[in-house]
């Protein structure tokens, strides 16, 4: 009996990757439906000009954060030595995300005039309310993970798994204020490109902060199953490692989903017809 609880508390535990999972699916819609809106208006030259600064932003700041997970890299070399070798590719990841939404977070503002009185749109047509809770509850389930685990980790390592998460996260609040607080443009032409620049800049940094917290978040949850093992007992005690090593995976394969949808959200807003590209 006691193995099929395990067994059914684990089915149990992975159910929230398949939510996020369908939602982020979801949301997927919701940018095809965006650059359609796009591809079919015909914006000012302010709203051209827009798009392809956007751009060039985008791909500058990305490469910076580019530099930053090399940057990682040579200090995990000195401070684990030969051991790194494990962290290389966590560490040029988090660099990348770190870049996505310090790109997001100092995007130019746009240089067209806006309507009077200035009204802006809600956070709800922007993102799933579901979405933007889930990353908020997954860096402060990664946080308050890290602080209870802070003990038994190497001092860098819990250093690492708290700023991280908590960088990303400000930086996500930060961009998200910011494509929330912007007002619409006064063209009725450029409001879809405008509507299509704040879509992808929210779902962007909901997206990679629950990357940055949900893949910590599965590691360390795995780490204290595993390493609880034995050491519990009485009755129902050995149900704990179980939902943390559930916990773990479910984590892990939410971050990773999240992780592939975020790669479609990658390429930048762009308008395509006749007009702009000559």
């Amino acid at each position: 009996m006691g193995r099929l609880i395990a067994v059914v508390l684990f089915i149990a535990l992975m159910v929230p990757a398949a939510l996020l999972f369908r939602a982020w699916g979801l949301a997927s819609g919701r940018r095809q439906v965006a650059g359609a809106a796009v591809e079919f208006a015909t914006p000012t030259q302010a709203g051209s000009t827009y798009l392809i600064r956007q751009a060039t932003h985008g791909r500058r700041v990305r490469r910076l954060g580019l530099m930053l997970g090399v940057v990682a890299v040579v200090v995990s070399v000195v401070l684990f030595a030969e051991a790194s070798v494990f962290l290389w590719l966590p560490a040029v990841g988090a660099g990348l995300l770190l870049g996505v939404l310090l790109a997001e977070a100092t995007r130019p503002r746009p240089r067209w005039g806006v309507g009077t009185p200035p009204r802006r749109p809600r956070q709800g047509e922007q993102v799933s309310p579901w979405l933007l809770w889930t990353m908020r509850a997954a860096v402060a389930g990664e946080v308050l993970t890290a602080v209870l685990l802070a003990g038994e980790l190497d001092r860098a390592v819990a250093v690492t798994a708290l700023a991280v998460p908590l960088v990303a996260w400000l930086l996500a609040e930060v961009a998200l204020l910011r494509a929330l607080v912007r007002p619409l443009p006064a063209e009725g032409a450029d409001v879809p490109v405008d509507e299509a620049q704040r879509t992808w800049t929210a779902h962007l940094v909901v997206a990679a902060a629950s990357v940055l917290a949900l893949l910590p978040l599965g590691s360390l949850l795995l780490v204290a199953g595993i390493g609880l093992g034995d050491e519990v007992s009485g009755e129902g005690a050995g149900l704990v490692p179980v939902a943390l090593v559930a916990g773990g995976f479910s984590a892990l394969a939410a971050g990773l989903a999240v992780a592939g949808y975020l790669l479609s959200w990658l390429r930048p807003v762009r308008h395509t017809s006749p007009a702009l590209a000559g």
